[in-house]
């Protein structure tokens, strides 16, 4: 499965990208601001081209297994091998502040440069990622076309 984060507008704070699955737009993402050195907490991750998998331990993992319950949860999605990044995982959000370099899902508002309805968006993307993610066979590539 290939994933394009198509990132198209920042403004210095974060960054809103368009995020498509197999070439169709399914939904936007939101992540903190482009740094050419790494500022940590709030830097989006390189542009470049990554493997996603399933991360099955840590705070985010336990948060959503107690949210969304074990039938639907099984890891979260984590974009893996980055370089001087670690735990870059896709989840809910709404603002820049609910990141820390991760992918937050939603919909996009260009006016308050935030996602809406990520929960929602959320649970529909994993459906459709998490089965491939768990073989091993997603390829992410970020691209930076707001720069």
């Amino acid at each position: 499965m290939y994933i394009l984060v198509d990132r198209i507008v920042s403004d210095g704070d974060v960054t809103i990208s368009r995020v498509y699955i197999e070439g169709k737009l399914v939904c936007h993402g939101l992540e903190q601001e482009y740094h050419e050195i790494k500022v940590v907490g709030e830097t989006r991750i390189p542009a470049g081209i990554y493997e996603m998998g399933v991360r099955k331990v840590g705070g985010f993992h336990k948060r959503y297994l107690h949210k969304f319950g074990k039938p639907f949860h099984r890891g979260m999605l984590h974009v893996l091998n980055v370089p001087n990044f670690k735990y870059i995982l896709w989840h809910v959000g709404n603002y820049g502040r609910d990141t820390q370099g991760c992918l937050l899902l939603g919909r996009a508002d260009y006016n308050a440069m935030a996602v809406w309805q990520s929960k929602r968006t959320y649970m529909r993307v994993y459906n459709m990622v998490i089965e491939a993610a768990l073989k091993g066979r997603v390829t992410v590539e970020y691209r930076d076309s707001d720069r």
